[in-house]
Protein backbone atom coordinates (compact mmCIF):
# COMPACT_ATOMS: atom_id res chain seq x y z
CA UNK A 1 0.00 0.00 0.00
CA UNK A 2 1.09 3.50 -0.60
CA UNK A 3 0.12 6.89 -0.11
CA UNK A 4 0.46 9.90 -2.28
CA UNK A 5 -0.34 13.31 -0.80
CA UNK A 6 -1.62 15.67 -3.66
CA UNK A 7 -2.74 18.56 -1.74
CA UNK A 8 -1.97 19.11 1.74
CA UNK A 9 -2.77 22.59 2.24
CA UNK A 10 -5.69 24.27 4.31
CA UNK A 11 -8.36 26.88 3.60
CA UNK A 12 -7.15 27.92 -0.04
CA UNK A 13 -4.33 26.83 -2.18
CA UNK A 14 -0.71 28.76 -1.18
CA UNK A 15 2.41 28.63 -3.90
CA UNK A 16 3.48 25.71 -1.72
CA UNK A 17 0.25 23.72 -0.87
CA UNK A 18 -2.72 22.65 -2.72
CA UNK A 19 -6.13 22.60 -0.89
CA UNK A 20 -6.57 18.62 0.69
CA UNK A 21 -6.58 15.47 -1.46
CA UNK A 22 -5.10 11.81 -1.27
CA UNK A 23 -4.47 9.28 -3.26
CA UNK A 24 -4.40 5.81 -1.15
CA UNK A 25 -2.90 3.13 -3.55
CA UNK A 26 -4.08 -0.19 -3.41
CA UNK A 27 -2.77 -1.31 -7.01
CA UNK A 28 -0.85 -4.17 -5.72
CA UNK A 29 -3.57 -5.57 -3.24
CA UNK A 30 -6.67 -4.86 -5.18
CA UNK A 31 -5.59 -3.16 -8.92
CA UNK A 32 -7.22 0.25 -8.16
CA UNK A 33 -7.08 3.99 -5.65
CA UNK A 34 -9.28 5.40 -3.44
CA UNK A 35 -9.08 9.27 -3.19
CA UNK A 36 -9.71 11.09 0.18
CA UNK A 37 -10.85 14.63 -0.35
CA UNK A 38 -10.66 16.30 -3.29
CA UNK A 39 -10.15 19.80 -3.54
CA UNK A 40 -9.54 22.42 -6.27
CA UNK A 41 -7.01 21.50 -8.84
CA UNK A 42 -7.04 17.77 -7.46
CA UNK A 43 -6.87 16.43 -11.55
CA UNK A 44 -4.20 19.40 -12.23
CA UNK A 45 -1.96 17.29 -9.30
CA UNK A 46 -2.61 14.02 -10.80
CA UNK A 47 -0.86 15.54 -14.01
CA UNK A 48 2.41 15.47 -11.98
CA UNK A 49 1.75 11.86 -10.96
CA UNK A 50 1.71 8.30 -12.44
CA UNK A 51 -2.10 7.79 -11.45
CA UNK A 52 -4.25 6.89 -13.87
CA UNK A 53 -7.78 8.74 -12.77
CA UNK A 54 -9.64 6.26 -14.29
CA UNK A 55 -7.94 3.10 -11.76
CA UNK A 56 -9.55 5.60 -8.54
CA UNK A 57 -12.74 3.64 -7.81
CA UNK A 58 -13.62 4.99 -4.92
CA UNK A 59 -13.57 8.53 -3.68
CA UNK A 60 -13.87 9.28 0.24
CA UNK A 61 -15.43 12.75 1.09
CA UNK A 62 -14.67 13.98 4.69
CA UNK A 63 -16.60 16.72 4.86
CA UNK A 64 -18.70 19.35 2.09
CA UNK A 65 -16.13 22.90 2.69
CA UNK A 66 -14.64 23.73 -0.29
CA UNK A 67 -11.58 22.98 -0.03
CA UNK A 68 -12.12 19.46 0.24
CA UNK A 69 -14.74 18.98 -2.32
CA UNK A 70 -13.88 21.94 -5.25
CA UNK A 71 -11.91 19.38 -7.60
CA UNK A 72 -14.28 17.19 -7.47
CA UNK A 73 -16.41 18.16 -10.94
CA UNK A 74 -13.24 18.72 -13.04
CA UNK A 75 -12.12 15.63 -11.72
CA UNK A 76 -15.40 13.41 -12.65
CA UNK A 77 -15.03 15.33 -16.07
CA UNK A 78 -11.66 14.24 -16.81
CA UNK A 79 -11.96 10.66 -15.67
CA UNK A 80 -14.34 10.44 -18.38
CA UNK A 81 -12.45 12.29 -21.08
CA UNK A 82 -9.37 10.00 -20.68
CA UNK A 83 -11.09 6.83 -20.93
CA UNK A 84 -12.99 5.87 -17.44
CA UNK A 85 -15.83 3.51 -17.79
CA UNK A 86 -15.93 1.68 -14.66
CA UNK A 87 -18.48 2.32 -11.23
CA UNK A 88 -16.95 5.15 -9.65
CA UNK A 89 -18.58 4.86 -5.96
CA UNK A 90 -18.55 8.20 -4.18
CA UNK A 91 -18.53 8.73 -0.43
CA UNK A 92 -19.76 11.70 1.95
CA UNK A 93 -22.29 13.46 4.37
CA UNK A 94 -25.84 14.08 3.28
CA UNK A 95 -25.92 17.08 0.58
CA UNK A 96 -22.87 15.88 -1.34
CA UNK A 97 -24.79 13.51 -4.10
CA UNK A 98 -27.39 16.61 -4.16
CA UNK A 99 -23.95 18.78 -4.98
CA UNK A 100 -22.46 16.90 -7.73
CA UNK A 101 -25.25 15.87 -9.49
CA UNK A 102 -26.78 19.66 -9.78
CA UNK A 103 -22.98 20.66 -10.33
CA UNK A 104 -22.84 17.92 -13.66
CA UNK A 105 -26.50 19.30 -14.22
CA UNK A 106 -25.86 22.95 -14.52
CA UNK A 107 -22.52 22.66 -16.51
CA UNK A 108 -24.33 20.25 -18.58
CA UNK A 109 -21.14 17.89 -17.64
CA UNK A 110 -21.58 14.09 -18.79
CA UNK A 111 -19.62 11.29 -18.32
CA UNK A 112 -19.52 7.99 -19.54
CA UNK A 113 -19.27 5.91 -16.56
CA UNK A 114 -22.04 5.42 -13.90
CA UNK A 115 -22.05 6.99 -10.50
CA UNK A 116 -23.13 5.19 -6.82
CA UNK A 117 -23.12 8.00 -3.66
CA UNK A 118 -23.22 6.55 -0.21
CA UNK A 119 -25.05 8.68 2.61
CA UNK A 120 -21.95 8.47 5.04
CA UNK A 121 -23.00 7.48 9.00
CA UNK A 122 -21.49 6.51 11.87
CA UNK A 123 -20.65 2.84 11.39
CA UNK A 124 -19.57 0.44 8.10
CA UNK A 125 -19.49 2.23 4.65
CA UNK A 126 -18.16 -0.14 3.09
CA UNK A 127 -17.08 -3.78 3.74
CA UNK A 128 -15.61 -6.69 1.23
CA UNK A 129 -13.44 -9.87 1.50
CA UNK A 130 -10.12 -7.56 1.10
CA UNK A 131 -10.88 -4.65 3.56
CA UNK A 132 -13.60 -2.87 5.72
CA UNK A 133 -13.96 1.18 5.88
CA UNK A 134 -15.29 2.43 9.21
CA UNK A 135 -16.64 5.85 9.35
CA UNK A 136 -17.18 8.12 13.13
CA UNK A 137 -18.12 11.74 12.94
CA UNK A 138 -15.32 14.24 14.30
CA UNK A 139 -15.89 17.48 15.82
CA UNK A 140 -15.83 20.48 13.04
CA UNK A 141 -17.93 23.66 12.30
CA UNK A 142 -20.06 21.56 9.92
CA UNK A 143 -20.65 17.88 9.68
CA UNK A 144 -17.02 15.47 8.95
CA UNK A 145 -16.18 12.68 9.55
CA UNK A 146 -12.96 10.12 9.88
CA UNK A 147 -12.33 7.10 8.13
CA UNK A 148 -10.55 4.02 9.16
CA UNK A 149 -9.58 1.50 6.49
CA UNK A 150 -8.39 -2.28 7.57
CA UNK A 151 -7.37 -5.01 5.70
CA UNK A 152 -8.37 -7.79 6.40
CA UNK A 153 -6.06 -10.80 7.52
CA UNK A 154 -4.05 -12.10 4.57
CA UNK A 155 -3.44 -15.91 3.90
CA UNK A 156 -0.09 -17.77 5.29
CA UNK A 157 2.86 -19.26 3.58
CA UNK A 158 2.13 -22.37 1.83
CA UNK A 159 4.59 -24.81 3.22
CA UNK A 160 5.08 -26.19 0.12
CA UNK A 161 7.48 -29.26 1.19
CA UNK A 162 4.75 -30.62 4.11
CA UNK A 163 1.76 -30.48 1.22
CA UNK A 164 4.01 -32.53 -1.31
CA UNK A 165 4.57 -35.45 1.62
CA UNK A 166 1.26 -35.36 2.13
CA UNK A 167 0.68 -36.23 -1.49
CA UNK A 168 -0.52 -33.16 -2.92
CA UNK A 169 0.16 -32.87 -6.19
CA UNK A 170 1.69 -29.78 -7.84
CA UNK A 171 -1.10 -27.51 -9.48
CA UNK A 172 -4.14 -25.34 -8.48
CA UNK A 173 -4.92 -27.73 -5.41
CA UNK A 174 -1.24 -26.04 -3.41
CA UNK A 175 -3.44 -22.48 -4.66
CA UNK A 176 -6.41 -23.76 -2.93
CA UNK A 177 -4.76 -24.76 0.57
CA UNK A 178 -2.87 -21.15 0.43
CA UNK A 179 -6.31 -19.61 0.33
CA UNK A 180 -7.31 -21.16 2.93
CA UNK A 181 -9.38 -23.78 1.19
CA UNK A 182 -9.12 -27.58 2.64
CA UNK A 183 -8.90 -30.20 -0.15
CA UNK A 184 -9.76 -33.76 -1.03
CA UNK A 185 -7.23 -36.36 -2.67
CA UNK A 186 -7.82 -38.84 -5.72
CA UNK A 187 -7.79 -41.04 -2.92
CA UNK A 188 -10.45 -39.55 -0.71
CA UNK A 189 -7.89 -38.53 2.04
CA UNK A 190 -8.26 -34.74 3.38
CA UNK A 191 -6.00 -32.17 3.27
CA UNK A 192 -6.28 -29.13 5.67
CA UNK A 193 -5.44 -25.33 4.73
CA UNK A 194 -4.04 -25.21 8.49
CA UNK A 195 -2.20 -27.95 8.47
CA UNK A 196 -0.06 -27.01 5.48
CA UNK A 197 0.09 -22.89 6.28
CA UNK A 198 1.45 -20.72 8.57
CA UNK A 199 -0.51 -18.37 10.21
CA UNK A 200 -2.61 -15.56 9.04
CA UNK A 201 -0.75 -12.03 8.63
CA UNK A 202 -1.97 -8.93 9.84
CA UNK A 203 -3.48 -6.64 7.40
CA UNK A 204 -2.33 -3.33 7.89
CA UNK A 205 -4.81 -0.16 9.79
CA UNK A 206 -4.76 3.49 7.75
CA UNK A 207 -6.71 5.94 9.63
CA UNK A 208 -7.72 9.00 7.59
CA UNK A 209 -9.02 11.59 9.76
CA UNK A 210 -10.89 15.09 8.10
CA UNK A 211 -10.91 18.44 10.03
CA UNK A 212 -11.38 18.30 13.45
CA UNK A 213 -10.22 19.70 16.92
CA UNK A 214 -8.84 17.23 19.39
CA UNK A 215 -11.59 14.30 20.23
CA UNK A 216 -12.47 11.08 21.36
CA UNK A 217 -13.78 9.81 18.33
CA UNK A 218 -10.21 10.51 16.36
CA UNK A 219 -8.21 8.50 19.06
CA UNK A 220 -11.34 5.77 18.47
CA UNK A 221 -10.49 5.39 15.05
CA UNK A 222 -6.93 5.44 15.54
CA UNK A 223 -6.70 2.86 18.00
CA UNK A 224 -3.54 0.63 16.89
CA UNK A 225 -3.63 2.17 13.63
CA UNK A 226 -0.32 1.81 10.97
CA UNK A 227 -0.79 5.23 10.01
CA UNK A 228 -2.53 8.13 11.26
CA UNK A 229 -3.39 10.69 9.08
CA UNK A 230 -4.53 13.84 11.29
CA UNK A 231 -4.69 17.09 10.34
CA UNK A 232 -2.84 19.94 11.94
CA UNK A 233 -3.60 23.32 10.92
CA UNK A 234 -2.69 25.19 13.54
CA UNK A 235 0.87 24.98 15.86
CA UNK A 236 0.77 24.67 20.37
CA UNK A 237 1.09 28.42 20.55
CA UNK A 238 -2.44 28.90 18.55
CA UNK A 239 -4.24 25.66 20.59
CA UNK A 240 -7.00 28.19 21.46
CA UNK A 241 -7.23 29.56 18.60
CA UNK A 242 -7.80 26.20 16.84
CA UNK A 243 -10.52 24.94 18.64
CA UNK A 244 -12.19 27.62 17.96
CA UNK A 245 -12.25 27.37 14.39
CA UNK A 246 -12.71 23.20 14.68
CA UNK A 247 -8.94 22.48 14.20
CA UNK A 248 -6.12 20.75 15.60
CA UNK A 249 -2.73 21.34 16.17
CA UNK A 250 0.41 19.55 15.78
CA UNK A 251 0.74 18.71 19.59
CA UNK A 252 -2.56 17.42 19.40
CA UNK A 253 -2.38 15.24 16.64
CA UNK A 254 0.87 14.14 18.40
CA UNK A 255 -1.47 13.35 21.22
CA UNK A 256 -4.25 11.59 19.79
CA UNK A 257 -1.35 8.95 17.66
CA UNK A 258 0.09 8.34 21.43
CA UNK A 259 -2.85 7.50 23.14
CA UNK A 260 -4.34 5.54 20.46
CA UNK A 261 -1.18 3.19 20.30
CA UNK A 262 -0.30 4.38 16.73
CA UNK A 263 2.78 3.21 14.71
CA UNK A 264 3.48 6.19 12.51
CA UNK A 265 1.47 9.39 12.43
CA UNK A 266 1.51 12.02 9.19
CA UNK A 267 0.78 15.62 9.61
CA UNK A 268 -1.62 17.01 6.91
CA UNK A 269 -3.98 20.42 6.28
CA UNK A 270 -1.31 22.54 6.86
CA UNK A 271 -2.22 26.14 7.37
CA UNK A 272 -0.34 28.71 5.02
CA UNK A 273 0.67 30.89 7.85
CA UNK A 274 3.59 28.51 8.09
CA UNK A 275 6.85 29.04 5.91
CA UNK A 276 9.16 26.14 4.67
CA UNK A 277 11.25 27.94 7.95
CA UNK A 278 8.75 27.09 9.97
CA UNK A 279 8.24 23.25 9.03
CA UNK A 280 11.18 22.05 10.91
CA UNK A 281 10.24 23.33 14.82
CA UNK A 282 7.06 22.47 13.56
CA UNK A 283 7.44 18.63 12.61
CA UNK A 284 9.94 19.11 16.49
CA UNK A 285 7.47 20.00 18.66
CA UNK A 286 5.28 16.81 17.92
CA UNK A 287 7.66 14.78 17.78
CA UNK A 288 8.68 15.46 21.43
CA UNK A 289 5.30 13.95 22.17
CA UNK A 290 5.27 11.25 19.15
CA UNK A 291 8.38 10.46 17.96
CA UNK A 292 7.27 8.60 14.97
CA UNK A 293 6.13 11.73 13.20
CA UNK A 294 5.87 12.38 9.42
CA UNK A 295 4.91 16.24 7.93
CA UNK A 296 3.03 15.65 4.43
CA UNK A 297 4.10 18.19 1.54
CA UNK A 298 2.33 17.61 -2.04
CA UNK A 299 3.17 15.34 -3.77
CA UNK A 300 4.82 13.57 -0.45
CA UNK A 301 4.78 9.46 -1.31
CA UNK A 302 4.72 6.95 1.60
CA UNK A 303 5.02 2.87 1.34
CA UNK A 304 3.87 0.63 4.15
CA UNK A 305 6.12 -2.16 4.58
CA UNK A 306 5.94 -4.80 6.75
CA UNK A 307 3.98 -2.06 8.83
CA UNK A 308 6.91 -0.30 8.96
CA UNK A 309 6.54 3.57 7.12
CA UNK A 310 8.97 4.63 4.45
CA UNK A 311 9.02 7.74 2.06
CA UNK A 312 9.72 7.22 -1.21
Amino acid sequence: MQLQFLGTGAGMPSKDRNTSALAVKLLEERGSIWLFDCGEATQHQILHTTIKPRKIDKIFITHLHGDHIFGLPGFLSSRSFLGGEELLTIYGPKGLQQWVEQTLKLSKTHVTYSIAFVEVEEGIVFEDSQFIVRAMPLEHVIECFGYRIEQKALPGELLIDKAIQLGVPKGPLLGKLKAGVDITLDDGSVVLSKEVTTELKQGFTVTILGDTKFCSNAITLAEKADIVIHEATFDHSTIELAAQYGHATNTEAAKVAQLANAKHLILNHISARFLKSDLIPFLKEAQEQFPNTFIANDQTQYELRQHQLLEL
